[in-house]
């Protein structure tokens, strides 16, 4: 019960949060028009290598796909195939909203089955917002910021986030601080946080359940309910406090 008041609590801040974040940026380029206008032309100003002897760049590299607004793309040359969306896919999203423990336990928990029903139609429905919260501003930090987002120098790239393979994974954390007032900031921060938050307590809470339920109570049958429950907790605890435990070292 305390998993499904939290994740409550965080899903208000996270959708409130991104749809702030989502405006700034939107009313910075111009619209949705201006999206369109200047995505294509989002290109970094360093395009050609320092070391033509060691490598050389391709436009392949620094240009933004031509099918960067389909949804559905050649099945043979493209970087994301129209099978593997529609086949790949619809195959692994049955799997996880049906099946996986996360899910199912939320289910399981509901007050009735009108309650679990009306659930997983507002979830449905909140599946439409990432298209528009996450997809469209991560297009939006390489418009606005494009040296940084869209480098290809892998020298560059290394200072700018660490890596030498492209530092598009810093798209949207980039349009957080750049953007966003200092208080704004500091909420955007604690929806980054509550979003991880969210995933790893629904995966020590499943994990936990899932060897309470089918290992421990087989290894022994008269376990007691209040038995289980702290075997669970002790559990969860153990896997929440072990990657502290692992950086340290």
């Amino acid at each position: 019960a305390a998993l499904m008041y939290t994740d409550t609590v965080q899903t208000f801040v996270m959708v409130g949060g991104a749809f702030i974040l989502m405006g700034f940026a939107f009313n910075e380029i111009g619209g949705y028009q201006g999206l369109f206008d200047k995505y294509m032309e989002a290109i970094p100003k360093q395009t050609l290598s320092p070391i033509p002897a060691l490598y050389n760049i391709s436009s392949s590299c620094y240009l933004p796909r031509e099918d960067s607004f389909h949804m559905i793309r050649d099945a043979t040359t493209s970087d994301l195939p129209w099978p593997a969306v529609i086949l790949g896919l619809s195959i692994n999203s049955i799997w996880y909203w049906c099946s996986d423990q996360v899910i199912v336990q939320r289910c399981l928990a509901g007050k009735n089955l009108t309650h679990v029903k009306a659930g997983c139609i507002l979830c449905g429905y909140l599946k439409l917002l990432p298209m528009f919260l996450m997809v469209m501003p991560g297009m939006m930090s390489r418009i606005l910021y494009p040296d940084e987002v869209a480098c290809i120098i892998p020298d560059k790239c290394k200072q700018i986030c660490g890596t030498e393979v492209g530092c598009s994974n810093i798209a949207y954390p980039k349009l957080v601080v750049s953007l966003m007032p200092n208080g704004l900031r500091g909420l955007m921060l604690a929806v980054m946080l509550a979003a991880l938050m969210s995933s790893l307590a629904s995966i020590f809470n499943s994990s936990g359940t899932l060897f309470t339920m089918d290992i421990y109570k087989r290894l022994r049958p008269q376990a007691k309910e209040r038995e289980l429950l702290i075997v669970g907790r002790r559990l969860k605890k153990k896997r929440h406090n072990q990657p502290c435990t692992s950086h340290k070292r």
